[in-house]
């Protein structure tokens, strides 16, 4: 592990190209030391988030693999024990990181996780429905899944802790194949959030697994359901997203076989923030060529729900969503401002959906540019789950005539029943100056994701 006094890393990182500067930054900055501005969206609100910025000098690692990222997460220490240190640290991510690398930095293959003779050859021989039925598998194939599944998770779940800030060094900077597991805990009513972690200029690709699990009764032919979020939060608190790409490549659907007759499909969500995880701002990122991105809110009852309603307060703006298929954002409970994010869809058959209203969902949309290839009509942009509420105002679709703006949640009640209401039940108070429908396309574009510093 390399530990590098601040001081010296703000000499080295002055010496490098400047370019690109994310929209709240000035001409020569260190990200590590960089903090939430006042009222940049909900994750202000409180305490604000200032991440590892007060690290002492040796807390302030450059990482260049999975081992060396856990054990920054962990004061240095490797193995790391079960919960990662909440003391102030800054991590700066050099290069690639794959979370699929034993600890001799050597890659793993799906194959390498087998447990307790699983393979998939005999899985899919023995519950193929035709064979088995249509009841969940159980015995001691699926009993190796679990297992093989839980050899995964052991590489590709990387857990931050509080007080953390986690930073891509130039536009390279890569986190491929890990879930970046951000949970707090709970005992009943009284909660123990992890806070004050940012997250910014970093490409996480590819986080996939292995072993999903086969749902027979999932939908008309059944499912295959994966787990791993690219970042989840779960119980978190003060937590900013900003500058990232989010993304599949290698592993993209496309390329995925039909396994029972559907596709076997081994990724989950990239950034969800649930169970009663609660002032988030997820900023200046892109969002590409993956199905499921966002759900904030996870159950529409029981005790999640509970915990939920007045929390899952989320800001998303200056975001890029292309080639994606839905949940940009899926919302239950939360209120959630959504402003000057950029939606291109085009060429895109598997899309499904923008903006999904659920349970008790509070969506205020607001200033954002919509690019389709016009198989797409405004009523499809909203997906409706139980929730009866959108606010939605300034939504430019294909340079409408005259830069007029189109009424999407008019547009979805011209079409389907029962209507959707525009009742104003909240209005944002934490948000930095709100661009021009017009300006948002040429902006994004330009500013979203890692950038050089």
């Amino acid at each position: 592990m390399r530990t590098l006094r601040i001081s010296v890393f703000i000499l080295l990182v002055t010496a490098l190209a400047v370019s690109n500067m994310p929209a709240t930054a000035g001409d020569k900055v260190d990200l590590g030391l960089e903090i939430l501005a006042e009222n940049d969206g909900w994750a202000a609100s409180g305490d604000g988030v200032t991440g590892g910025s007060g690290a002492a000098p040796e807390q302030v690692y450059v990482v260049t693999n999975r081992q060396e990222l856990v054990a920054a997460l962990n004061n240095g220490v490797y193995p790391p024990p079960s919960n990662p240190s909440p003391t102030p640290k800054i991590i700066y991510v050099s290069g690639v990181i794959d979370a699929n690398m034993d600890d001799a930095n050597q890659p793993l293959t799906c194959e390498d996780y087998y447990r307790d003779g699983f393979t998939w050859e005999a899985f899919l021989a023995a519950y193929d429905p035709a064979v088995w039925g249509r009841t969940t598998p159980s015995g001691p194939l699926e009993l190796g899944r679990l297992a093989s599944r839980a050899a995964q998770e052991a590489r590709v779940r990387i857990r931050v802790g509080d007080n953390t800030t986690i930073v891509g060094l130039g536009t390279a900077a890569t986190i491929r194949g890990a879930w970046f597991d951000i949970r707090g805990s709970r005992s009943g009513a009284v909660q123990t959030p992890r806070r004050n972690i940012i997250i910014r200029n970093l490409t996480f690709e590819d986080t996939y697994d292995c072993f999903p699990a086969w749902a027979p009764t999932d939908g008309e032919l059944g499912s295959w359901n994966a787990l791993y979020d690219a970042i989840s939060l779960r119980e978190s608190v003060n937590v900013w997203i900003d500058h990232n790409t989010f993304r599949d490549r290698e592993t993209l659907d496309k390329y995925a076989p039909d396994y029972f007759g559907v596709l076997f499909q081994q990724h989950d969500g990239l950034l969800d923030i649930t169970n009663a995880s609660d002032l988030v701002t997820v900023s200046w990122n892109r969002f590409e060529d993956h199905d499921k991105v966002m759900l904030i809110g996870s159950s529409d009852s029981g005790s999640t729900a509970t915990n939920d309603r007045g929390r899952l307060r989320v800001t998303l703006h200056h975001n890029l969503f292309t080639g994606v298929g839905q949940r940009v954002p899926r919302v239950r409970f939360g209120q959630v401002h959504v402003y000057n994010n950029y939606y291109k869809i085009i060429n895109n058959p598997s899309y499904v959906y923008t903006w999904g209203v659920g349970i008790e969902s509070q969506i205020y949309a607001e200033n954002n540019n919509i690019k389709t290839d016009q198989k797409t009509d405004a009523a499809s942009l909203i997906g409706v789950y139980k929730g009866i509420n959108l606010i939605e105002t300034g939504t430019e679709m294909n340079g409408t005539p005259g830069n007029a703006f189109v009424d999407v949640v008019d547009a979805y009640n011209g079409e389907y029943d029962p209507d959707l209401t525009t009742l104003e039940s909240w209005e944002p108070v934490f948000f930095l100056p709100i661009d021009s429908t017009q300006q948002v396309i040429p902006l994004v574009e330009s500013r979203s994701g890692p950038f050089n510093w």
